[in-house]
């Protein structure tokens, strides 16, 4: 109490206790001699969350120094950790409608990304945070784990036989995207040196499929050669569950039996819709649901490029057998058609009771 002084003022004051040893950020470090730039004491204070150890008084508090020990987030930093160990540093190859569809949900999974185009898409890529390159040996020194060929189908071999396989890593995942698999999958094969992993995938949706969300749509894949380490296990396991993630239905199946299956559900649903396109169909007041079905079909297949179309035919063996086949049934439809109305034309002219053109048969006696 401040008259406490003034009431003992005859008596004499004690001493005022030394200060603690303790490194203030207002306060300059006690001098202990010639060593005392060198060293000198630093209580560490405990945090706030240890009541009883915070001040000299017992009671909690925070810590006062700057250099006193601070909590460790144990639980972020072990998220950060599993962060970086599922990133991958993904390069995308043919960097076009498709590639650029791709790169926005592995940008927002947190991947880094890499994208190489002969077309200038620098814009595009920087829209999405990725970094682009024209030059296929910059792209390649940047060492990414993953390398995705999104060329046309046409192109990919030429695409691939102008990258630079000695400026990658030896232990580098190659993976395809094409809408035909047997075919990617003997380029692989018989281009890429021989320490390159080898994933074939069709995601079997687009820009336009896939425009609200991957959900519930077909991933196909085939492990053609991916190395027993693993490193190189996990770094395919982590690249398929990007789109696990987004809730594709993944399907695990040979190149062959992809082809064999995607003749009939891919080659000729495009087919279909280009003879339809050739109709030039309109919509009308009267639509029917089916109607606009095929409107849709025919607006879904062709925004796509003809020549993804004439890929599905050359590359898939398949495909050549299903056109016949096709061309079998539409024959065969149509004489159905002409055949029952040759039929309903003959009770017409021979067997209607009313019709003046009956001709009534002969009686051979008269």
């Amino acid at each position: 109490m401040l008259s406490t002084p003034l009431r003992f003022a005859s008596l004499p004051l004690p001493p005022p206790p030394p200060p603690p040893p303790m490194r203030r950020f207002h306060q300059k470090p006690p001098s202990y001699g010639p060593k005392s730039a060198l060293f000198f004491p630093v209580v560490f204070l405990p945090p706030r969350s240890c009541p009883g150890q915070g001040s000299r008084r017992g009671r909690g508090g925070p810590a006062r120094a700057l250099d006193a020990a601070q909590s460790f987030d144990y639980e972020s930093r072990a998220l950060e950790d599993l962060e970086n160990r599922s990133r991958l540093k993904i390069a995308i190859v043919g960097f076009g409608n498709f590639g650029q569809f791709l790169a926005r949900t592995f940008a927002t999974q947190g991947h880094a990304l890499l994208a190489h185009s002969r077309s200038d898409h620098s814009a595009a890529a920087r829209s999405v945070g990725a970094d682009f390159y024209r030059d296929p040996h910059d792209l390649c020194e940047q060492h990414p784990d993953v390398v995705v060929l999104c060329t046309s189908i046409l192109s990919s071999e030429a695409v691939l036989r102008s990258l630079p396989f000695q400026r990658l890593r030896r232990s580098t995942l190659f993976v395809d995207v094409l809408s035909v698999k047997e075919f990617p999958k003997n380029l692989f094969l018989n281009i890429l040196p021989p320490d390159f992993d080898i994933l074939c995938t069709h995601p079997m949706f687009g820009p336009e499929s896939g425009k609200d969300g991957w959900a519930g749509l077909p991933f196909v894949y085939d492990k053609v050669r991916v190395s027993d380490t693993e490193e190189r296990v996990d770094r395919c396991r982590r690249f398929l569950n990007i789109f696990a993630r987004e809730g594709c239905r993944m399907v695990e199946m040979s190149c062959a039996e992809h082809d064999e299956n995607s003749a009939e559900s891919q080659f000729l649903t495009h087919t279909v819709g280009r003879i339809l396109s050739k109709l030039e169909l309109k919509s009308t007041p009267i639509n029917t649901k089916g109607y606009e079905t095929l409107l849709q079909l025919v607006e879904n297949t062709c925004s796509d490029s003809f020549d993804l179309y004439n890929g599905l035919f050359m590359y898939n063996y398949n495909s050549t057998e299903l056109l016949e086949r096709l061309d079998i049934a539409f024959d065969s439809v149509k004489k159905e058609l002409f055949g029952r109305l040759h039929d309903i034309l003959r009770k017409q002219l021979f067997e209607s009771p009313g019709n003046s053109n009956n001709i009534k048969p002969v009686d051979k006696d008269s």
